[in-house]
């Protein structure tokens, strides 16, 4: 495959077609992979065709807005998620008796999101759709995997949950 203008060489990769290019995002810690379409057809088989140059020019245009969206996008990744970390979590870490550590004190979204800095990768799908798994600090065994659809967040759960 010839290289993309925007992502630069596309080959198979541990899941899936991945971009050449990695990819430092604003807000978070480190360089990120990109993943390019699915990994998995609807058989469950790997898929071995790469994206089309159509398809690739399409998850340029959802990247793009994506970070042309992102600080607004951040605010609300940041509320959700605190959200669900006190619906979820904060019984429990916030309560030394039942945790039986001192109290992660994670009482604002900014606090919180300080447990949301490391990427996994970023997939792109269709339909300008992202997903973004997430190493949680607060829940490092399933991580916490953010699903956006025109850079509004449709779904929130464990990695490979949404």
């Amino acid at each position: 495959m010839e290289k993309h203008k925007f992502w630069g060489e596309v080959a198979e990769d541990w899941a899936g077609f991945s971009a050449e290019k990695t990819f430092n995002i604003p807000h978070f810690e480190q360089e990120v992979t990109v993943f390019l379409g699915e990994e998995f057809d609807e058989d469950g088989e790997e898929i071995e065709t790469p994206p089309t140059v159509e398809e690739l020019d399409a998850y340029a245009a959802t990247f793009s807005s994506f970070l042309e969206h992102l600080d607004s996008t951040i605010i609300t990744i940041k509320e959700q998620t605190f959200n669900r970390y006190q619906k979820r979590y904060a019984h429990y870490f916030e309560d030394e008796a039942k945790s039986g550590e001192p109290p992660l004190n994670l009482n604002t979204p900014g606090k919180h999101f300080q447990h949301l800095k490391e990427i996994n990768y970023i997939r792109i799908l269709d339909n300008h759709t992202l997903q973004i798994p997430i190493r949680y600090g607060v829940d490092t065994e399933h991580g916490l995997e953010i699903r956006l659809e025109n850079n509004k967040i449709v779904a929130m759960a464990g990695i490979a949950e949404t």
